[in-house]
């Protein structure tokens, strides 16, 4: 019997992550609704090493992790951030939400059509900006006004997913071997953190995310500000010439 089955249930799982958090959106439930895609994400960092770990991977099973994941964390947390503040600001916080979710399949779609560095993504993961999208919907009282604030964001999030941003492939890196030792500390680190409040879940989730989100664009700034000064140095070198 095949083991394909194995990784492809890991999936679904990830499908119906998404579909529960919509459905006890409904009820009110944000904090809840959010947790659900955050258990999408972890089981989105699973599937893909099983697959791989049992030589099961296969076409079906990616293309059927893509679908779960334009509804997981394209339009569960769209919907997330739509109910807690995008549906204050009529037309344009309904045009917001739609933006999030068609990016994120836009992003997938290139996934799959334009191949690059194994290590390497081209774009915000999805996974990621739907984690960033969920958590950052639970802070909105952090902001004022929280509408235009965490609308901008969904925007901004929105196009790093279509942007040629690279960002690094956890998934794919080889790590050193003193990563046995560090990874339980800071797991330790975490768990004090969690255990004593001194942040809640929700933040920590999302000033990770956070963090991998705007590593690209710093990334992408200090390329861009290398290359042009390289290309002024080819310039006046050539003038002296």
């Amino acid at each position: 019997m095949s083991n394909r089955w194995i990784p492809n249930a890991l999936t679904a799982l990830n499908l119906v992550a998404g579909l529960s958090s919509m459905l006890i959106l409904q009820t009110g439930r944000v904090g809840l609704s959010a947790l659900f895609v955050v258990f999408g994400m972890i089981i989105d960092g699973l599937d893909g090493r099983v697959a791989r770990w049992l030589r099961a991977e296969s076409e079906f099973g990616r293309i059927l992790d893509s679908l779960s994941d334009i509804v997981t964390f394209g339009v569960a947390p769209a919907m997330i951030m739509y109910h807690v503040e995008l549906r204050h600001l009529g037309l344009v916080g309904d045009l917001v939400a739609m933006l999030f979710p068609l990016c994120g399949a836009l992003r997938l779609a290139r996934f799959h059509t334009q191949r690059g560095p194994a290590d390497t993504f081209i774009g915000l993961p999805i996974t990621a900006a739907g984690g960033i999208e969920a958590t950052l919907a639970l802070t909105s009282s952090a902001f004022e006004p929280a509408a235009i604030i965490l609308s901008a964001a969904t925007v901004l999030l929105s196009l790093l997913m279509v942007s040629s941003i690279p960002y690094p492939n956890f998934k794919r890196l080889s790590y050193p071997k003193s990563m046995f030792v560090l990874v339980p500390l800071f797991a330790l680190l975490i768990a004090c953190v969690l255990r004593f409040q001194i942040v809640g879940t929700d933040v920590l989730i999302f000033a990770v995310l956070g963090l991998y989100a705007a590593y690209g664009m710093v990334h992408a700034i200090r390329s861009s500000i290398g290359g042009r000064k390289h290309g002024d140095g080819d310039v006046a070198h050539g003038t002296k010439k």
